[in-house]
């Protein structure tokens, strides 16, 4: 049994298979910020003799660990971990065991935002939040390969979260699939359970080795909608959340309110080509910025000619590697 020290609430997990009960719980400390104190449990005797007196919150067991004593530690609500298939306990929720951990940590975190229906403990003050813009008028410039390439070089050493912007993302490994929650859902979060927001957070977050990502909106469209002040919102929370370092903003013109959202970053990156197109619209672009007194954004913008880049790794997790890589690490200082 591993028990930490005493707080408001308790997930108990139990499952007498004791590498899946170490390897999840190793997981589940790997998350910063949970409402929940961790106690595992491989034998039942045990967990029943531990926790009485506790307040368990979630009592996340294994289906072929379920015993009905486990009703007298009063837990608000059970969670089982089925491996079967079946659902034996329909007064359950059921989530599936052999998935993958993520997936396992964000159902949790939903029946825990479900039945507490309460406004979280302040948690500790984290980290003053940077943003980073990566914006430019010039298309097919590399934009997004460097925006990942960058967030994955600063998640090395920092907190770092990546957000895309675009009408179409054109990263299927980003892409949310139809049931999985994505930006735009998030905006709804803090409209409607401002309480909740930071829980709804942690549980739509995606990874990829290091570096955390919300997942683009399904539909482009849906950008077109929202106001600057919505993104406003929901940034400002963001960085008030504490939980990041930096926040790498993957922005394009078709969202309202994109010259505010570029004022609020420390620096801004606009890639470049050399011929005469691109040369012109970032004029027209940085004349538009002028006109609208958004000058500052000027001064705190990098303009990034890429070299001719040969090959860009086919794994977003090796965009690390190679000749942009390369290229960004030459920028990382500019923050």
């Amino acid at each position: 049994m591993n028990k930490m020290t005493k707080s408001n609430k308790v997930l108990v997990l139990c499952d007498e298979e004791e590498e899946y009960a170490c390897l999840m719980t190793e997981f589940l400390k790997g998350h910063r910020d949970l409402p929940w104190e961790i106690h595992t449990y491989t034998d039942v005797e045990e967990l029943i003799r531990g926790e009485q007196g506790e307040e368990v919150a979630l009592l996340v067991t294994a289906e072929s660990a379920y015993r009905e004593e486990m009703q007298s530690l009063r837990p608000l609500r059970v969670v089982i971990l089925n491996e079967s298939g079946v659902v034996r306990w329909e007064q359950w929720k059921h989530v599936n065991k052999y998935q993958q951990a993520e997936n396992v940590l964000r159902e949790l975190l939903e029946v825990y935002m479900e039945v507490i229906g309460e406004q979280l403990p302040q948690m500790m003050v984290g980290c003053q939040t940077k943003f980073v813009g990566i914006y430019s008028p010039v298309r097919r410039c590399l934009q997004t390969s460097f925006a990942i390439t960058m967030s994955q070089m600063l998640a090395r050493e920092h907190r770092t979260l990546y957000m895309n912007f675009e009408h179409y993302a054109g990263i299927t490994e980003l892409l949310p699939d139809m049931q999985t929650r994505d930006m735009a859902d998030l905006l709804y979060f803090l409209t409607t359970q401002k309480d909740k927001f930071k829980l709804r957070m942690q549980a739509m977050i995606q990874q990829k080795g290091s570096l955390d990502y919300i997942p683009p909106m399904k539909s482009g469209q849906n950008l077109l909608t929202i106001t600057g002040a919505e993104w406003m919102n929901l940034l400002r929370k963001i960085a008030e959340l504490g939980d990041y370092e930096y926040v790498v903003l993957d922005l394009t013109e078709s969202m309202q309110g994109l010259f505010d959202i570029l004022r609020m970053c420390v620096r801004v990156f606009t890639l470049t080509k050399e011929d005469r197109i691109a040369k012109s619209k970032l004029m027209q672009y940085e004349q538009v910025l002028a006109l609208y007194e958004y000058e500052d954004v000027l001064h705190k913008t990098r303009k990034c000619s890429v070299p001719q880049i040969r090959r860009l790794p086919e794994d977003l997790e090796q965009y690390t590697k190679g000749d942009l890589a390369a290229y960004v690490q030459t920028q990382l200082g500019e923050i």
